[in-house]
């Protein structure tokens, strides 16, 4: 089970040029605002990249006006493992938990996951968080992914397993969010 004391939340590419062609785009933007929100309302530390910005563009607004103090990792490999900036930010967290969403499903998210498998982290892929251009490619990531050991989770469902109980102090908060 995911733990807000071993987790960190990787959010992968969520580009302004990128993000319109995505598969149901509206659901997704829903769900990454509710997962970012979430995870800043319990305290776990998140990570940012963008995938070649200058051709790309900058992260939504949206999402970037939820976090605007972290910095987001450059990067032109399709992996983030393949790049020494997130792999010494991760390394530095100290967590074995890699919560991922994002976007291209089967490009960028697909070789993060199964780099960081690979690097023995425990990965949990937030399903109704991440996209494709069409929704087979999406599918098709998530089935693979699953085989290769990724815990597949929504954003609700992860957000109530990293809480755990409704006694927990950010219950009520957690709950409006989800709503």
């Amino acid at each position: 089970m995911s733990d807000c004391n071993k987790a960190v939340l990787l959010i992968i590419d969520v580009q302004q040029k990128l993000f319109p062609v995505m598969s149901h785009s509206d659901d997704l933007k829903i769900a990454l605002t509710k997962l970012t929100k979430g995870i800043k309302t319990l305290e776990i530390p998140i990570l940012l990249t963008e995938q070649y910005p200058e051709g790309l563009g900058p992260t939504i607004p949206e999402l970037r006006d939820l976090i605007p103090d972290v910095n987001a990792i450059l990067k032109r490999s399709f992996s983030c493992c393949q790049s020494d900036d997130f792999i010494s930010a991760l390394q530095r967290l100290k967590r074995k938990q890699v919560i991922v969403c994002g976007i291209e499903a089967h490009i960028c998210v697909w070789q993060t996951c199964m780099d960081l498998i690979m690097n023995g982290y425990d990965v949990f892929l937030v399903a109704d968080a991440i996209s494709s251009r069409n929704t087979f490619d999406k599918e098709l990531t998530l089935r693979v992914l699953e085989k290769e050991g990724v815990h597949l989770r929504s954003v609700e469902m992860l957000l109530f397993e990293l809480l755990q109980t409704s006694l927990h102090e950010k219950f009520k908060t957690i709950s409006r969010i989800i709503k």
